[in-house]
Formats: C-alpha cells, structure tokens, sequence
C-alpha cells in the first residue's frame, strides 16, 4: 500500500501563491508518474498537473498553464505544485496522485494511489 501525504493548502487572496507539497511512502521508481488533481463543489475531479520521474515530463491543465509548475524531488519522494497568480476560480481540494505507469499523456493515466486532499481557498 502506498501512503501520500499532502500539506500546504490554506486561504490566499487573489494574485497571491500558494505551495502544495506531497510526500509519497514508497521508492520514486515504482511511481513513475505522480500529479496532482483537484475538485470544487458541485464539480468532477479535474486533472491539474503530473510529471514523470525518469525524466520529469511534465503536463499541465490549460486552466494553470503558464501559473502553476509540479516539480519532484526523487530523494525525497515528494513531488511540489507551486500555484502563482492565483484566482477564485483556483478554490478545490487538491489531491495528490500517484500512477504505477506512464505514457505519451499523463493526464489520461489510471492513478492509483491518492492522497486524502487538502483544501485551497483563493479570496477576491
């Protein structure tokens, strides 16, 4: 079974920035891919971000291009999102996610492993 850890949610006015971090308890090299999702009421869970460990491939939602970067620390198993110019639009629980397989797109991966969410709030 695979543990992740997230932290770094919170309350942050718009333009602002946030960290999210996610610490996975289990060896990078068997989870090739981990990303990061999020969900607001009343809405599916959407794809945000992921990237590769082998050679950090990274992909984004259209929705954070250009605002948000996913990092990973191989190390440290822990893979980061780093939200700037945050807006309302951005409020959800964001959940990390860990996938055993990788491919051309990882936002259309099956994920396995999720973490239990955190919440992100961005005020007007």
């Amino acid at each position: 079974q695979v543990q992740l850890v997230e932290s770094g949610g919170g309350l942050v006015q718009a333009g602002g920035s946030l960290t999210l971090s996610c610490v996975a308890h289990r060896r990078t090299s068997t989870l090739p891919t981990m990303a990061w999702f999020r969900q607001a009421p009343g809405n599916e869970r959407e794809f945000v971000a992921a990237i590769t460990w082998y050679n950090r491939k990274t992909e984004y939602a259209d929705s954070v291009k250009g605002r948000f970067t996913v990092s990973r620390d191989n190390a440290k198993t822990a893979v980061t999102l780093q939200m700037n110019s945050v807006i309302p639009e951005d409020t959800a629980v964001y959940y990390c996610a860990a996938s055993v397989l990788t491919g051309a797109s990882t936002a259309g991966l099956p994920y396995h492993y999720w973490g239990q969410g955190t919440q992100v709030t961005i005020s007007s």
